[in-house]
């Protein structure tokens, strides 16, 4: 696999779609931070978002919002509107109590999150900047957003066999294209996703996460992908603000935890799978990342748990 399709099947990546939110002005709601990333789509009407970073952004029709981090945020159809907090306005939802269903202009949203199962969060989701706004289709994978997104209306709008594995197929989808439409949009000049943009850094990040358990040194991943030691270590920190062989310990962690939280393995063999021929040495290394022995991560780790 390409290295973002290693890390996105590492980092467990899932998807909620709320269903289509009908809202009538004057309405307003208040986000409050969360672990999981939000995004917002506009299918008809207008609104105004209250960006992390203190932006506030016009929304027009077909927009789409993401934010990345969870970070608290506001969404509104003016930016003086009385707003409730968002789990306020869910537990009126769910109670079947009508909230915001005046008089006024009527806005419909789709909402939904995107969790990842992994904590820290891999460089790639750090880099992330605290909002993306996705506002023009004019490149191939703006477009495809918007193809996604109407798949995705159409499969709330009529609920059939299988509606719940298309939706969260159809939102996993989506998540990719507004990646990719982010670095048409933006092209980072640093960070996890300007490293996927340089072909020879990109292929050692492959090289790295498809094979955590070869004895990869710093002299062989420049031979691998074609630069001298020096100037492959300077353009890989350049780029991800860490070494070679530090992001190379930090995915073997990784994926040592996915195989502690998803298997029954010996610890030996995670060790042996993750680079380390000495138990011992995975184990030291392992604490130090994590805070706990593997044995301790395993045993007090459910499945699919995340770590605190």
């Amino acid at each position: 696999m390409d290295a973002l399709s290693t890390v996105l099947e590492a980092t467990r990546l899932k998807s909620v779609v709320y269903n289509k939110i009908p809202l009538t002005a004057p309405w307003g709601l208040d986000i409050i931070k969360d672990e999981n990333s939000q995004f917002w789509r506009l299918v008809s009407g207008s609104c105004t978002v209250g960006s992390p970073d203190g932006r506030v952004i016009e929304m027009k029709e077909g927009d789409f919002i993401f934010v990345p981090h969870g970070s608290a945020h506001w969404i509104a159809d003016k930016p003086t509107s009385l707003r409730m907090p968002s789990p306020e306005f869910v537990k009126a939802l769910r109670a079947g109590i009508p909230v915001f269903n005046g008089d006024g202009e009527k806005t419909i949203l789709i909402a939904g999150h995107f969790e990842f199962d992994y904590h820290p969060l891999h460089p790639f989701l750090k880099d992330l900047p605290p909002i993306i706004h996705i506002r023009q289709y004019v490149t191939e994978n703006q477009l495809l957003v918007r193809q996604v997104a109407q798949l995705m209306l159409e499969e709330l709008n009529n609920e059939r066999p299988g509606s719940s594995i298309m939706l969260k197929c159809l939102s996993e989808m989506m998540f990719v294209h507004v990646i990719r439409a982010y670095l048409e949009q933006v092209a980072p000049e640093s960070g996890y996703l300007s490293a996927l943009n340089d072909p020879r850094i990109s292929k050692a990040l492959k090289l790295m996460q498809d094979s955590p358990q070869n004895d990869w040194t710093l002299e062989s991943l420049a031979s691998e992908i074609g630069m001298s030691r020096s100037v492959f270590f300077n353009q890989f920190k350049k780029l991800m603000h860490e070494t070679p062989l530090s992001y190379l310990t930090n995915w073997r962690i990784r994926m040592a935890q996915k195989l502690l939280m998803t298997g029954d393995s010996k610890i030996s063999e995670i060790a042996a799978k993750s680079g380390y021929q000495s138990e011992a040495a995975f184990n030291r290394i392992f604490k130090s990342k994590t805070g706990q022995t593997p044995a301790v991560y395993r045993r007090v780790k459910p499945f699919g748990g995340k770590e605190s």
